[in-house]
């Protein structure tokens, strides 16, 4: 009897292992069968990439977009606005007009411009999703997403970093470049200024255009007219890449040699890698722009593939400096960073 116990037991066991065998058997045929290759191949969206073809800053939103649509199989109609507002509006418009089934927009234009064609996208049922600048009220009243950093909240770290970093004390003073009217789009060089005012360091503000985006060089009598007025100017803080990565322009055109102002910004490139080699720049703030090409696509396709709910992620990552600036180099160069 102990024998025949022995077996039985051993064959209910075996049972069970075949049994336990079949289901994982199954059950990997169904998770192999729910990857899908191109899952997102009968999907037709637009892309804004913002700037011109070329720029350095889009080059590496467009790069991130370009890799989404080859990862997901989406088909994307890319839109190149350089940083002009209006241009972008009206592109906006033809996009909503040509009915595709989903729009990922830069917020720059405001939201007095962007929320009645992101009204009219909801109601033909066109899926939207927003990068770089937030569109707040959009997102709120007609839904979507955001991929980009908080604008303020990096603006301020920029600022507190600049304090401690430079030893900035009271009665210093700064030059802050202000990107545009908007009071969205503002917010985080006004953040940047705001902190350096809590340091106690005297700002000066600095108005600027959206074509300075587009041919940095525009820039150069304006800021060196701003140095000019202001010789005691520890520090000038750049709202775009374009202008951080053409900083040893304007200082050679003001006179200046590397480090003796000092110059700061937002995101990475080419051109500022090579000025944190030469010793333009010493601060910026990265915003990852990659992810701001990238996960906007792959938001939509999941959006309108699977239903699911949109993505929101603020990409900004903390800063590039001198001691670390070589890890990003070949990236940046790659026009992936």
């Amino acid at each position: 009897m102990m024998k025949r116990s022995t077996i039985l037991s051993w064959r209910g066991s075996a049972a069970l292992v075949f049994a336990s065998a079949a289901l994982m058997g199954a059950a990997g045929a169904t998770n192999a069968e729910a990857l899908r290759d191109k899952w997102c191949s009968k999907v037709h969206l637009r892309f804004f990439v913002g700037g011109a073809e070329g720029d350095a800053f889009g080059t590496i939103v467009y790069n991130g977009a370009r890799q989404a649509a080859n990862d997901t199989g989406a088909q994307v109609d890319y839109v190149f606005s350089g940083w002009a507002n209006e241009k972008m509006t009206q592109q906006l418009r033809e996009a909503v007009a040509a009915h595709p089934d989903g729009i990922a927009m830069m917020g720059h234009p405001g939201e007095a411009a962007i929320l009645p064609l992101a009204q009219e996208a909801a109601k033909q049922g066109i899926k939207m999703m927003y990068q770089n600048v937030p569109v707040p009220a959009a997102v709120d009243k007609v839904g979507g997403g955001y991929i980009g950093a908080q604008q303020a909240p990096q603006g301020h770290a920029l600022g507190v970093e600049m304090v401690r970093r430079f030893g900035l004390k009271s009665g210093d003073l700064a030059i802050v470049i202000l990107a545009s009217n908007d009071v969205i789009r503002n917010a985080r060089e006004e953040g940047t200024a705001k902190a350096l005012e809590e340091g106690g360091v005297k700002v000066v503000r600095l108005s600027s255009v959206p074509e300075w985006a587009a041919d940095p060089n525009l820039a150069i009598p304006v800021i060196t007219a701003a140095l000019q007025a202001n010789p005691t100017a520890k520090a000038i803080v750049y709202p775009g890449g374009q202008q951080l990565g053409n900083a040893a322009t304007y200082m050679k055109a003001a006179g200046k040699k590397p480090g003796e102002i000092i110059n700061v910004g937002f995101d990475t490139s080419p051109q500022i890698v090579e000025a944190f080699k030469s010793g333009w720049v010493q601060l910026t703030a990265d915003q990852q722009p990659f992810q701001q090409g990238y996960l906007p696509i792959l938001s939509l396709c999941e959006q309108i593939v699977y239903g699911l709910a949109p993505i929101n992620v603020d990409t900004g990552a903390g800063f590039v400096t001198p001691e670390n600036y070589k890890a990003v180099a070949d990236l940046a160069t790659e026009g992936l960073r």
